[in-house]
């Protein structure tokens, strides 16, 4: 079971680069792995730590405290390159339950829905101000599909209906359609 995403009240970390992929959100030496824990430590490897495995201090992920930084705001294109849902685990691991992007690779965007990430997608003016607000508090609604940001700006943001749905209830696709098992049940008994 997944964890539900109902209203998220967090700190935003900015990452600014474009065309981030999924092999440098997780490098593939870490895709050894059939869990879906562990790996928030080895998320942006090579970008937080040194050859030496040191931490980055210039790196905004090394500069906060994943307890209170929840929402990952990214540059245009996040999550493109090969299909990787251990990108998805990775951020999860790490303690994000939202990435915000002016645009999100539809595989990665359908990987982290699956999996209980919640990917916004946001006009440019929208994703220019939050960047230009590193650390600042925004609230994300998903019941009512609206993003508070700390200048009290709301915007709406769009979502697969059912996505939401599994997502305000913690559960993937496939536990969802488990929870049906017995109306699914009743429906083919009374076909037959």
């Amino acid at each position: 079971m997944m964890q539900t995403i109902s209203i998220i009240r967090s700190r935003t970390v900015v990452l600014t680069h474009r065309n981030i992929d999924t092999d440098q959100i997780l490098p593939a030496r870490f895709l050894t792995t059939t869990s879906r824990h562990g790996l928030g430590p080895h998320l942006f490897a090579d970008w937080r730590y040194d050859d030496q495995q040191n931490p980055n201090k210039d790196f905004p992920l090394n500069q906060v405290d994943p307890a209170e930084y929840q929402v990952l705001v990214t540059g245009d294109n996040f999550g493109c390159g090969s299909s990787r849902e251990h990108a998805t685990w990775a951020l999860l691991d790490y303690g994000f339950s939202v990435v915000i992007s002016t645009q999100i690779a539809d595989i990665f965007r359908s990987n982290a829905l699956k999996n209980g990430l919640l990917p916004i997608i946001v006009e440019p003016k929208i994703h220019g101000w939050l960047t230009r607000h590193a650390g600042e508090f925004v609230e994300i609604d998903l019941q009512e599909q609206s993003l508070t940001m700390a200048n009290g700006n709301i915007v709406g943001f769009p979502i697969d209906p059912f996505a939401k749905t599994c997502l305000l209830n913690g559960v993937d696709p496939l536990g969802f359609l488990l929870q049906q098992e017995a109306e699914i049940a009743a429906y083919e008994k009374s076909d037959s």
